[in-house]
């Protein structure tokens, strides 16, 4: 039973719904740069619609939005006929699908078949059409025959040949990719919130937009990109058996091809190559929503052919959607250990990314106000990967009238004392430092597994002991009295005894896990263990200048300065002498007597290592006097690859001819300080 139907449901109704519907969005997309809903939602409409017309034949009608590609063109711009139609692409979700795609093909072709296997961009599609070896239109595909002339906003795009040079075909069409890079998106924003103007929601709406303005200024300052994928019509020019060998000449003529493009035989090697892209998508400077897979041979496709809107020689291989639409009820305030006051989201519960999201973050007051959302607002919620759900901003055509903006408050909802915003930062704190809601943070993260790893001491319980009165800082923790504890229900003697051993057993836990642990403005895992092993003492870090910790590698002087004005306070001076009393160990790694090998050079970890963690590979990078940072640049002396390691390093590397070495590689570096001279390089597929 399709989703939008209810049993006894006349099909043929809810079939002219679906058109109905479908329609009313594609208007909203294609012509009005407005959408409603996200990709996905749209996508499950057209599903619904396609399942009930194939279990109905009979209700099939030849304009409907399962029987067309894209959507219409828009009266602002001129229209184009493309030379060659702008096909849409079928799709699957699974390798039962792929296999299935397979199956279909074998009806109509024979022997061993490779495929080309490209990320799927999340951008606008866009035809560039060539004549005498100059650029002569631009085209958004539209409804995949006619498309709008958008020529004098692509030649702001600096990725885009204007001139092909000696050799060009009479006439060719170049299809690609015009996107915006997450980087330029956030600058975007950035740039948008800073002039008090409304941010954009996601990459892909973001370049749409930029790219179908009637001024080409706007274009050219929105830092749009472009990848080429394919040809159309093509006139006068060298013959291809393979698609292989078009996309080397669309690289040779100086067009951007995508690094990440891979032949392959059979599907199981390509299976493997979308499911690699599924769980690295997120390393990339750009949003994917799935691969493209193509049969390679020219003439494989010629005899599968196409349908009336789909070539049969191609299929893309979708991801689960990360974005959804959802009501946002509510907009809550937490204060965090530092005070730190953050803006969240409480959702109608709603699936994004395989997960169901009912809270989701809003950052800071500014992005509030740059996105413009109130509880009552139809809002767009991402989930991409593991990194928190956060709203990207609201549907304005789905807003009821009369919509209150929504206030930031001007107290702390945990203790009622006014909030601050600190001159120049975007955050607001509450700097009540007996706020009940800073001390069951600050007391939690100290028990968390990345500082003091206090088991059975969760942030459940610190709050009842928060309220109860038995903690009230972090010392407290050493002085617990274990027989009111015992009083607690689910307390006996069994649980009271394992969290009195882990709390022992914390005493002991290395210097930088209690600087960590004491929620230290700016200062993480990284820094903590930089002054640990710098200074070896925490006397040493008590009595240091600003300056003389600003010296630490890893530190710097934003860090620097938040620990020396931490430690000013002599309220938090004598919480470490509390925990000094109660055996808490003070005590870090003297930095080691280590010959300074690698003094001068630069090494990016990437990929999990089977002898060291990434923080020991940083540390014995370190130790010997080189630089471990987390990006490929020019002055990277090697990248140090372990295993699933983050693409766009491993791509940035090979474009830039840095060595990549193996673990064996890796501890030759440590041992004589010089690159080994044979060294890897791998890559998807």
């Amino acid at each position: 039973m399709p989703s939008g139907m209810s049993p006894g449901a006349d099909p043929a109704a809810r079939v002219d719904a679906l058109r109905e519907l479908i329609e009313h969005h594609s208007r909203r997309y294609y012509l009005d740069d407005a959408p409603e809903i996200t990709d996905a939602e749209f996508d499950a409409l057209l599903d619904e619609l396609a399942g009930l017309e194939a279990a109905h034949p009979e209700l099939v009608r030849p304009d409907s939005p399962t029987q067309r590609v894209g959507g219409a063109v828009s009266a602002l711009f001129t229209p184009v006929t493309h030379r060659q139609p702008m096909m849409s692409l079928d799709k699957t979700t699974s390798y039962e699908e792929l296999q299935a795609w397979g199956k279909r093909m074998e009806r109509y072709i024979s022997g061993e078949v490779r495929f080309t296997c490209e990320l799927k961009i999340d951008g606008l599609a866009m035809n560039l059409l060539y004549e005498g070896g100059r650029l002569t239109k631009a085209a958004t595909r539209g409804d995949g025959l006619v498309g709008e002339d958008v020529t004098a906003n692509v030649e702001t795009i600096r990725a885009v040949p204007r001139t092909l040079g000696p050799g060009a075909p009479d006439l060719v069409e170049v299809r690609g990719e015009i996107y915006m890079s997450t980087t330029a998106f956030d600058a975007l924003n950035d740039r948008q919130t800073a002039a008090g103007e409304r941010t954009f929601i996601n990459p892909r709406n973001a370049a749409a937009g930029s790219l179908r303005q009637k001024d080409p200024a706007v274009t050219a300052s929105r830092d749009l990109s472009f990848w080429s994928y394919q040809m159309g019509a093509i006139e006068g020019g060298p013959r291809f058996t393979r698609h292989w060998e078009t996309l080397e000449w669309l690289r040779d003529a100086g067009f951007p091809v995508n690094p990440e493009i891979r032949l392959l035989d059979g599907l199981e090697a390509v299976d493997e190559y979308c499911r690699h892209w599924l769980e690295h998508r997120h390393e990339l400077d750009y949003e994917i929503d799935g691969t493209v897979v193509k049969v390679d041979d020219l003439a494989q496709r010629g005899e599968l052919g196409a349908t009336s809107k789909a070539p049969r020689w191609a299929i893309a291989y979708k991801f689960p959607p990360e974005e959804r639409t959802t009501l946002l009820r509510d907009i809550m305030v937490s204060i965090g250990r530092t005070g730190k006051a953050t803006p969240f989201a409480m959702l109608e519960p709603v699936v994004v990314g395989g997960a169901t999201v009912s809270l989701a973050t809003l950052h800071n007051q500014d992005q509030v106000a740059a996105k413009d959302v109130r509880p009552g607002d139809t809002v767009v919620v991402r989930r991409a990967g593991d990194v928190i759900p956060e709203v990207r901003g609201a549907v304005l055509a789905a807003r009821p009238e009369g919509l209150a903006p929504w206030v930031f408050p001007s107290t702390c909802p945990a203790c009622g004392q006014p909030l601050v915003r600190l001159e120049g930062e975007s955050d607001t704190f509450c700097v009540n430092v007996d706020c009940p809601g800073q001390q069951v943070q600050r007391i939690s993260h100290f028990a968390s597994r990345g500082a003091m790893d206090i088991e059975h001491l969760g942030e459940r319980t610190v709050r009842a002991f928060v309220e109860a009165g038995l903690l009230t800082d972090v010392a407290d923790i050493y002085t617990l009295d274990y027989d009111r504890v015992a009083t607690f229900e689910g307390w006996g003697p069994t649980s009271v005894d394992n969290l009195r051993r882990a709390v022992d057993a914390s005493r002991d836990r290395p210097l930088a896990n209690l600087l960590v642990g004491l929620s230290i403005r700016h200062l993480g895992t990284t820094g903590s263990r930089a002054l640990a092993r710098a200074m070896g003492h925490m006397d040493r870090i008590l009595a240091a200048s600003t300056d003389e910790m600003a010296q630490v590698e890893g530190v710097g002087p934003v860090i620097a300065a938040s620990v020396h004005q931490f430690f000013a306070l002599q309220r938090n001076r004598d919480v470490v002498e509390r925990l000094r009393a109660a055996g808490v160990n003070m005590q870090g790694p003297e930095a080691p007597a280590l010959p300074q090998l690698l003094a001068g050079k630069s090494v990016v970890v990437t990929g999990t290592l089977a002898g060291w963690t990434r923080e020991e590979a940083e540390e014995a990078i370190k130790g010997r006097g080189g630089k471990a940072p987390g990006s490929v640049s020019k002055k990277t002396t090697a990248v140090v690859l372990g295993a699933e390691p983050g693409a766009a390093k491993l791509a940035k590397a090979n474009e830039l001819g840095v060595p990549v070495l193996d673990e064996a590689g890796f501890a030759a570096l440590l041992e004589t300080g010089e690159v080994p001279s044979a060294s890897q390089d791998p890559g998807p597929g």
